[in-house]
C-alpha cells in the first residue's frame, strides 16, 4: 500500500566528511541496536571511502544510506577481482514503502559499472531484499558448538612440531596478516584487505564479550616463522560437576595442516572447558574430518557472502573453470539490463572467454542465479532441480555445472 503521508522524494547524494556521524546514527537506528563503542565508531569512519557512499536526505534527515567499500575478491582459479562490497544499507522506518532502497540501490549499481567493477557483493541483515536486486547466496559458513569432552581429535602427523605460544593480539598483528595474505589466492570467496582492514579482527570492546574473556591469541611457529594463528574469549562457568568454561573462536588461519590441526587441538584443551563455539567457518573445513564423533559438535550452515554480477561478461572472464566448457547462456537481468541477452562461455583451467552473440541459448537464468553459482559453492544442477536454471541443450547443464566448480568451497572470512 503506498504512503499516502509520503511527501517528497528524499534527496540522494554522495556522503560527504561532516554528514558521516549524521548517516551513522541512522544506521544504527535503523538496525535496532545500542550505540557501538567509541573504537568501532572510529574504525568503520576511517574506513568509509566518502565518495563510494549515499545518503538519502530528508531535509536535515539522513533517512537512507548505502556505502560500497573497495575491495579485491578470490574467484575460482586464484585471481583477485575488483568487487563493490556494499555495506551500511538502511533505510528509517519513517520512510519505508516510498522507493528509497529501491533508489539507492539503483544508483549504486550504476555507480559501481561506472567504477569498472564487475561485482558486488553484500552480507544479508534480511535474505529476501536482495534477490530482486540481482543477488544470489554464494558461500555459505558452518557453525557448531562442540563438546570437546566426548569429540576428540585425531591430528595429522607433524601436529607436534608446531610451536604454540600466547602473545597480544596486537603485538602479533603483522605476523597474523602475512599468514592471512598468503591464504587469500587459496579459496575463493576471501577478501584481500586493505590498510586498515586488519583492525578489525582484534576489535575488543567489553560490550561485546559477552562475560568472556579480552580476546586472546596464540600463534603457530615453525623453523622461526609464523604458521598460523588463533583468536578467542573464554568465558569461565562452574556447574554442579566442576568447570564447564565455553570458549569462543574469533579467528582461525593456518598455513598447512599440522599448524591447523595444532591450533585446533590447543582449543580443545583449553583448561576448565567443554564447549567449544566456533561460527562463520568454511563449510569443508578440516576439524569435521579431524573428530571422533560429529554428532557431539551439532553443525549447522548459514548463507553468508551474495554475490551480484555487475558486468556479466567481465566477471565470467575473470575467473578460470574446473573443466572445459563451451556453452552459451540466456541471462535475465530486470534491475541492470545491460547484462540482458546471450552470452558465449569458453574457458578451461587457464582462461576463459565470455562475450555477446546470437547463437542458440543452451541455459536459460537470471543473473541471481548466475551470482549464487559464480564462486564454485552452488551448482547449477541443484538451480535447475528447484527450477531456477533450465536446459535448453542435451548436456549443457551437466558441463557448465561441473566447469563452476571449485575445489575448496567459498567462504568468507569476516564481514563488513
Amino acid at each position: 500500500m503506498a504512503n499516502e503521508h509520503a511527501g517528497p522524494a528524499p534527496e540522494l547524494r554522495v556522503l560527504k566528511p561532516d554528514e558521516w556521524d549524521a548517516l551513522y546514527a541512522h544506521l544504527i537506528r535503523a538496525f535496532g541496536g545500542p550505540p557501538e563503542a567509541e573504537e568501532e565508531r572510529e574504525l568503520w569512519n576511517s574506513l568509509t571511502e566518502f565518495d563510494r557512499f549515499l545518503g538519502a536526505w530528508d531535509g536535515e534527515e539522513c533517512v537512507g544510506s548505502a556505502g560500497a567499500f573497495r575491495f579485491r575478491l578470490t574467484v575460482p582459479g586464484g585471481a583477485s577481482v575488483p568487487a563493490a562490497g556494499v555495506t551500511m544499507v538502511g533505510v528509517a522506518a519513517t520512510h519505508r514503502r516510498r522507493g528509497v532502497l529501491t533508489s539507492l540501490m539503483r544508483r549504486q549499481l550504476d555507480d559501481v559499472r561506472s567504477w569498472g567493477e564487475p561485482l558486488a557483493v553484500l552480507t544479508a541483515s534480511e535474505p529476501a531484499i536482495y534477490g530482486r536486486f540481482g543477488y544470489g547466496a554464494a558461500t555459505f559458513q558452518r557453525d557448531a558448538e562442540i563438546d570437546t569432552v566426548r569429540a576428540g581429535l585425531s591430528v595429522p602427523p607433524g601436529t607436534d612440531d608446531v610451536r604454540l605460544r600466547y602473545a597480544a593480539p596486537g603485538d602479533v598483528l603483522d605476523a597474523c596478516e602475512a599468514v592471512y595474505a598468503q591464504l587469500v589466492p587459496r579459496r575463493p570467496g576471501m577478501l584481500a584487505r586493505g590498510p586498515g582492514w586488519e583492525r578489525l579482527g582484534v576489535l575488543d570492546p567489553e560490550s561485546e564479550r559477552g562475560g568472556a574473556s579480552p580476546l586472546q591469541c596464540v600463534v603457530a611457529e615453525r623453523d622461526g616463522g609464523t604458521v598460523g594463528y588463533a583468536r578467542f574469549r573464554v568465558k569461565p562457568s562452574w556447574g554442579p560437576g566442576g568447570p564447564d568454561g565455553e570458549v569462543a573462536l574469533s579467528a582461525l588461519q593456518a598455513l598447512d595442516p599440522a599448524a591447523e590441526a595444532a591450533l585446533w587441538r590447543f582449543l580443545f584443551d583449553i583448561d576448565l572447558t567443554s564447549t567449544l563455539v566456533a561460527r562463520g567457518r568454511p563449510v569443508d573445513e578440516s576439524w569435521q574430518y579431524l573428530v571422533s564423533d560429529i554428532r557431539r559438535c551439532r553443525p549447522r550452515m548459514r548463507d553468508a557472502l551474495y554475490v551480484r554480477l555487475v558486468d556479466v561478461g567481465a566477471a565470467l572472464r575473470a575467473r578460470t573453470y574446473q573443466a572445459p566448457v563451451d556453452v552459451v547462456f540466456e541471462v535475465d537481468d530486470v534491475f541492470c539490463p545491460w547484462n540482458t541477452g546471450r552470452w558465449r562461455l569458453t574457458g578451461d583451467a587457464k582462461g576463459a572467454s565470455c562475450v555477446r552473440t546470437k547463437d542458440a541459448a543452451d541455459l536459460t537464468l537470471s543473473v541471481r542465479e548466475l551470482g549464487a553459482a559464480y564462486l564454485g559453492g552452488v551448482s547449477l544442477t541443484a538451480l535447475a532441480a528447484a527450477g531456477r536454471v533450465r536446459e535448453l541443450r542435451g548436456g549443457a547443464l551437466a558441463e557448465a555445472s561441473l566447469a563452476f566448480g571449485s575445489g575448496p568451497a567459498p567462504w568468507l572470512p569476516h564481514g563488513f
